[in-house]
């Protein structure tokens, strides 16, 4: 009776569905993997967050390049204060407003952009206070340049002078004279009566929908590789069928030399 799964037309289907099977439970173990890891990374970096705002801050220097171990970590620079530029349109506590964001010219020939503090309505140089004079010693959390266009971060252009729309080294490069750190800070104390800006958590370690688009994916492949062998079966018994109704002569003859299941 299944003498008919040594056909060539069964070989064909059978070894479609030992290798989709395999297939479609790999890509989605592999998707949920992804799920997983992003959320370790989420879990990592709220841990991170909350451990960082106790531990004693490191210099600079040591803390750089700025990746998912050291975004967020408190970090030290001294230097004085140079050109200082606002960064419109930025939220905090559900209010709109601005960034002032201050050079930090350091003893290293280059200057660290320093978040300073938030202050509500639209960016005007008349409201930023201005940045002390001197020396000055600045603390605060490490974060790593801006990617217009993510995470809320502006992507316009034709801004007024001294306004930029992302805290990055590459937006900010032709704004100002100094050669520039690919990193900023933004300090633990709001200066000047400003509002302390949180640091944010580090790209790609948040739950966000590319996150769930991964568990999303991960359905879909278990899904189909449910639907591969659902189908298998179902052919199966269509064929049954098939040779049993030949076999009590309810086939016609030109139909039964090749038997093809009605769908």
């Amino acid at each position: 009776m299944y003498r008919f799964l040594l056909t060539p037309r069964w070989w064909g289907i059978n070894v479609f569905v030992l290798l989709a099977i395999p297939f479609c439970v790999f890509m989605g173990s592999w998707q949920l993997s992804r799920f997983e890891g992003r959320v370790q990374d989420h879990r990592a970096a709220t841990e991170q967050a909350t451990s960082d705002r106790t531990e004693a801050a490191r210099p600079l220097d040591s803390m750089l390049p700025v990746d998912k171990s050291t975004s967020g970590r408190r970090v030290t620079a001294g230097g004085h204060y140079g050109k200082q530029l606002l960064v419109p349109g930025r939220e905090l506590d559900g209010k709109r407003g601005f960034y002032v964001l201050t050079l930090l010219r350091t003893d290293s020939g280059k200057a660290l952009p320093v978040v300073r503090g938030w202050l509500p309505g639209t960016a005007d140089p008349a409201k930023a206070p201005a940045p002390p004079a001197g020396e000055v010693t600045v603390t605060g959390a490490l974060q790593a340049s801006e990617t217009p266009g993510d995470n809320g971060v502006g992507a316009q252009g034709g801004l007024p002078a001294g306004q930029t729309a992302a805290i990055s080294s590459a937006s900010l490069v032709n704004l100002v004279p100094y050669r520039l750190y690919d990193a900023w800070v933004t300090l633990d104390k709001g200066d000047a009566g400003m509002k302390a800006v949180p640091a944010s958590a580090p790209s790609g370690t948040g739950l966000d929908l590319k996150a769930f688009q991964n568990l999303g994916y991960t359905g879909e492949w278990f899904v189909f590789a449910g639907f591969v062998v659902f189908m298998w079966f179902r052919l199966l018994r269509r064929e049954l069928e098939f040779q049993r109704d030949a076999a009590l002569g309810l086939v016609p003859e030109d139909q039964e030399r090749t038997p093809v299941p009605s769908g």
